[in-house]
């Protein structure tokens, strides 16, 4: 069943988007005439690499700094690039990788390898199943570049106040996956885009009817200030890219 939802939605949606989405694609290539497309690999279920797609917001070779992680203010991110990161636009073409059977509409989100060596055992259960385009993970951290705007180790940063919560997050979808949920999912994803505080009550909810701890109901709600802290898995916060 969740193939075929994810087909079904992933063909319609790129159906209703396709004129937005040429649209950027040309001003992305008329900013600079380079590929509007970022390609870059993934480690997804099983740790089976694959390519994923985004419209570019960035420079061209933005990727060559070595920096993973994106903070609102990182002066790699073009003019259009704002609005594209702004409304999600960028995340829209990895429908193409649902169709393609890489990715789920639903579920972890990929990481670079990079990353994802550093997987604690618990973590590893992220890579148990496909990953997604969204989760709940995804709506918490929706303001992950905010959150790193300003710092000085963008990567170190996100190891230190994303990692530790998105993951929680990530692995309790995988341990109570529902095809309700994933409907709820990607309902509240659009939501988020025009009221974020919403979403997050939202969020917050499903995990309670889940089952969640408190802990992580209250972490979906974001009413509280993120403070460094272990990945799952580990007892001691991120020090370096290296653990």
């Amino acid at each position: 069943m969740k193939r075929s939802f994810d087909f079904a939605l992933s063909l319609m949606l790129l159906i209703v988007f396709f004129p937005l989405l040429t649209i950027f694609a040309a001003c992305i290539y008329a900013q600079d005439g380079s590929n509007p497309l970022y390609i870059s690999e993934r480690v997804g279920k099983k740790n089976r690499k694959f390519k994923m797609y985004k419209l570019r917001s960035m420079v061209v070779g933005a990727d060559k700094s070595g920096v993973d992680s994106t903070a609102g203010d990182d002066k790699r991110i073009t003019k259009i690039g704002i609005l594209v990161r702004k409304f999600k636009l960028d995340e829209l073409v990895q429908l193409l990788n649902v169709l393609k059977g890489d990715m789920s509409l639903v579920g972890p989100r990929p990481n670079v390898e990079r990353e994802t060596k550093q997987y604690s055992d618990e973590e590893k259960k992220l890579l148990s199943i496909k990953p997604g385009i969204t989760d709940y993970a995804s709506i918490v951290f929706s303001d992950e570049s905010d959150i790193l705007s300003g710092v000085d180790n963008p990567d170190l940063s996100y190891n230190q106040l994303i990692r530790p919560g998105k993951s929680r997050l990530g692995i309790f979808y995988v341990e109570n996956q529902s095809f309700l949920a994933d409907l709820a999912i990607v309902f509240i994803t659009a939501l988020s885009i025009f009221n974020r505080k919403l979403a997050l009550q939202s969020v917050s909810r499903i995990l309670v009817m889940m089952g969640a701890p408190e802990s992580l109901m209250l972490l979906a709600l974001r009413e509280q200030p993120l403070k460094p802290s272990p990945p799952p898995g580990y007892d001691e916060i991120v020090q370096s890219r290296e653990i």
